[in-house]
């Protein structure tokens, strides 16, 4: 089989990195290059053994020996380049972000859309070792359901590679010509860490965020805060600048870590572009002690040999590309919606990023908020709390041998417990303890007597435990009117409460 034609488009600093993908790759190698500065396109051809190099573009993609094509170029133009290579009916790998605005990135998906080619943008954080592992631990239910994650940016001022003046020069233009709505961090290699947060627990529906400026240029110190859609799952992300700080890297001069929080365990990623951190690139903790994965390689450099892998598997048709380009629409909205939260002083909403008048979006979803909130709360007043529940009281014991059918053996991994239940005389029913055994995922229900060795004892009205669970009663009205008496640890009450789904 032919190896797979690639041109590379944009011979800075981080070509080094894409480069590394193609050094030995069997089904794809780089055919040729393309650089402004004619003695950088030729020094790249020489160093990569390329066949040809180019100056503009556009002659690049009129090589009918090219395949595919890695746009490299500044954020500004990555739009012209990927619209004329769709149009060349090339497939597209362009470099994040997608591009500096939600307009001119419909206008890219606009054409991509039009050829059966690949289009994909480069986003290394997902095929970073470290990071793809997290994800599979979170995938395995390791850590039960994912409720949150904390990151942490640190930047220096020496340890890293030196980066040309030119790299720094285009990010200052563009953040300039975009009237400062890009922040240099939380934009541009914010997009790693926000494709992060989405890609280990999804999408996301608002944000707010504070940035600041250390020397009027660089946008630290910075906190961004996030809530994940239809879920009460959260993120928050610290960026800082260290300006006396000596960073151990291979790379830029900064760092990163992740902390993924889990109703049964905690996920440390501990390092990502450099090297504070020492030891295990991935721990996990989970309550009954640590599991060290020492195996997995820690190098950042990894991440974009994943992701060139990605994208000729794609082309292969073995693969699905991520990001895909939708999905880089979507970490780019979640961009833009962060600098616009910290110019408004206000959260921003996802959505409102697509609507011709964003605000009253935001102002009129708020309201039907606020009104939900306040229905819900005139239910709860409205409900069965006020009447006698005794009338249920007969059928609570058929009821609490049903519960035996709700046991979810997954939402009780790891969890061994003995619960008491005492049912107190209702409605003519008189008195009636049980004992339930949690154990090895298995949930057996004993009658007669409370567990002597009970870690947890729950003890109300027949009827009112009926009412519960038959739905006529909400467990936490019950609880706030006192109905229900706890004794022992807690937690283990969550527990039940999670494993019976009630």
């Amino acid at each position: 089989m032919e190896k797979i034609n690639v041109g590379i488009i944009g011979c800075g600093r981080i070509s080094d990195l894409h480069y590394l993908g193609y050094e030995n790759n069997k089904e794809a190698r780089i055919y040729a290059v393309c650089d402004l500065n004619p003695e950088v396109a030729e020094a790249r051809k020489s160093q990569w053994n390329a066949e040809k190099s180019y100056t503009d573009f556009k002659e690049l993609l009129s090589d009918p020996n090219i395949d595919a094509v890695e746009a490299l170029t500044p954020h500004r133009l990555h739009a012209p380049v990927v619209i004329e290579a769709a149009r060349a009916n090339k497939h597209i790998a362009v470099q994040k972000p997608m591009t500096i605005s939600l307009d001119i990135a419909k206008q890219m998906l606009a054409e991509t859309k039009k050829v059966k080619k690949i289009y994909k943008v480069t986003e290394p954080y997902a095929f970073y070792p470290p990071i793809a592992l997290a994800k599979d631990i979170i995938d395995s239910g390791e850590i039960g359901e994912p409720i949150g994650i904390r990151i942490k940016f640190i930047g220096g001022t020496s340890g890293g590679w030196k980066v040309p003046a030119s790299c720094w020069e285009w990010r200052i233009k563009d953040n300039a010509e975009n009237q400062g709505m890009q922040g240099l961090q939380t934009f541009d290699h914010g997009h790693h860490l926000w494709s992060t947060a989405w890609f280990l627990l999804g999408d996301v529906e608002r944000v707010a965020s504070w940035i600041d400026y250390a020397d009027g240029i660089i946008d630290c110190p910075s906190v961004i805060m996030w809530k994940y859609k239809d879920s009460k799952k959260y993120g928050v992300c610290e960026y800082a600048q260290a300006a006396d700080l000596h960073i151990p890297s291979k790379y830029y001069t900064n760092d990163e870590w992740f902390e993924i929080t889990g109703n049964r365990g905690i996920i440390f990623i501990h390092r990502c572009t450099g090297n504070i951190h020492e030891g295990p690139g991935v721990s996990l903790f989970n309550g009954k002690g640590w599991k060290h994965y020492t195996d997995v390689k820690t190098d950042w450099a990894q991440g974009f040999i994943g992701a060139t892998n990605n994208f000729i598997g794609s082309i292969q048709g073995r693969e699905t590309p991520l990001l895909s380009g939708d999905q880089g629409y979507e970490i780019l909205r979640f961009s833009l919606a962060i600098q616009r939260a910290a110019r408004l002083r206000r959260e921003v909403y996802l959505d409102e990023m697509d609507k011709r008048f964003p605000s009253f979006y935001t102002w009129r979803r708020k309201r039907m908020e606020k009104k939900k909130t306040a229905a819900e709360r005139i239910s709860v007043s409205l409900s069965d709390s006020g009447k006698d529940l005794s009338k249920y009281a007969p059928q609570a014991r058929s009821l609490t041998e049903q519960l035996m059918n709700q046991f979810n053996p997954d939402a009780a991994k790891g969890w061994e417990s003995v619960i008491g239940l005492h049912l107190e005389a209702d409605g003519g029913i008189e008195d009636e303890m049980f004992g339930l055994f949690i154990k090895e995922g298995k949930a057996i229900l004993k009658y007669g007597a409370l567990p002597e060795d009970a870690k947890f004892i729950l003890r109300l009205p027949a009827g009112t435990w009926a009412a519960i669970l038959s739905g006529k009663e909400r467990l936490e009205e019950a609880l706030l009117q006192g109905k229900i008496k706890m004794e022992g640890q807690a937690e283990e009450g969550l527990k039940l409460r999670a494993a019976f789904q009630l």
